[in-house]
């Protein structure tokens, strides 16, 4: 064969197989209109009574997620209070490389678990969530979460299944969860959606919920409530305004209520920060971390007055390969590459504040942190 046929089958060759592949990377700039100051708290002592657990998970959001929106935010985070810092390694029994059902397992059960697995062990029996503990103890319970009640990470603190992706059983299972307060999104999960034909919404209210499909139906009720407010998840960040921040702080403010001295455990994810890294779109996962960093003020301020709350803050994994390559902190612009539309195995960053926050420090397994923090519920 001649040399110039030779070169054309391998440009051939190399022309089908890069077809389909992502284009070549991009710098991606960016910039937030919306810069905040954060909260201005102290600390209570760190051997105060811990009565109340808040377990706040960014999803997706590894430590270089942080790194950026420190520098979109001109060099300042609510994470920045946090006194206590250790390093979670996310890998699940099967796969090096977790994903949220499993990795969220591990933080809300203290075990690790299969691949897609969401409240149950490798062997697809239940495993009960920190959340079940609490009710056990007579502590009221509540999540609230930017996406869809049929995502994997409020599914891992109230639902069981051996597959993430088996919707209709994981909603059907919010009837019998005994979580008081809930807040998200997803309504068209528990009607339309389903292939069952079934209405959650009905099942839910026959089992004692108020069922709330507006903030103010949300902020009127009694527990228990479910606060259903969107068709699928909440609206992006820039477009939602506070309204996740609101069901956040209610939430705080009507379980603090209800709970007593016997105090209370929620749960809270900034879940979509996930979603727009899957997309590379580091704008809307970039506003999205901002506006969990803004609920974490909220939270620290509420937990500073009540003076009887930890507060921890993780990630269930890392998503997009992300690298900070340029940017100007005084303009609050960085500069970044995705080199993956996936979750990745790097380890993530866990903090902790308030009183035992200086318990959790240190290099641990994602189950390991699940223990320690079931540790303070008692």
């Amino acid at each position: 064969m001649k040399k110039t046929s030779l070169y054309f089958a391998a440009a051939l060759l190399l022309l089908v197989s890069c077809k389909g592949k992502k284009e070549e990377n991009v710098l991606q700039y960016y910039a937030t209109p919306n810069p905040y100051e954060i909260a201005n708290v102290t600390m209570p002592p760190v051997d105060n009574e811990v009565r109340n657990v808040i377990i706040m998970i960014g999803d997706g959001m590894g430590l270089e997620q942080v790194s950026c929106a420190w520098v979109v935010n001109h060099g300042k985070l609510n994470l920045d209070h946090f006194p206590y810092v250790g390093i979670s390694r996310t890998w699940c029994t099967d796969k090096l490389i977790t994903d949220s059902g499993a990795g969220g397992t591990a933080i809300s059960s203290g075990k690790k678990t299969a691949y897609s697995h969401v409240g149950t062990a490798p062997d697809n029996s239940d495993i009960p969530s920190v959340l079940v503990k609490a009710q056990q103890l007579g502590k009221k319970t509540g999540v609230a979460v930017t996406c869809h009640f049929a995502d994997a990470t409020p599914c891992d603190f109230c639902c069981h299944n051996e597959y993430r992706y088996n919707q209709d059983d994981l909603i059907a299972d919010y009837v019998e969860c005994g979580v008081d307060y809930l807040a998200g999104g997803g309504l068209d999960w528990f009607t339309v959606n389903r292939k069952d034909g079934r209405d959650i919404t009905k099942e839910m209210a026959s089992a004692g919920y108020t069922v709330a499909l507006t903030e103010e139906e949300l902020m009127a009720a009694e527990l228990p409530v479910i606060g259903i407010l969107a068709p699928d998840n909440l609206p992006v960040a820039m477009e939602r305004g506070d309204l996740y921040r609101h069901t956040v702080t209610h939430g705080l403010d009507i379980l603090s209520r209800e709970s007593g001295d016997k105090g209370f455990v929620m749960m809270l994810e900034g879940s979509c920060i996930d979603d727009w890294l899957h997309g590379n779109d580091i704008g809307k996962a970039m506003e999205e971390l901002l506006d969990f960093d803004r609920t974490i003020g909220d939270v620290l301020e509420w937990a500073a007055a009540d003076g009887h709350t930890l507060v921890v803050v993780t990630a269930d994994h890392a998503t997009g390969c992300l690298t900070l390559q340029d940017g100007d902190l005084e303009k609050g612009e960085i500069g970044v590459f995705f080199a993956s539309e996936s979750h990745n195995g790097i380890a993530v960053p866990f903090y902790a504040w308030g009183p035992g926050s200086d318990a959790f420090n240190g290099i641990r397994e994602n189950e390991d942190w699940g223990q320690l923090i079931a540790s303070f519920v008692k």
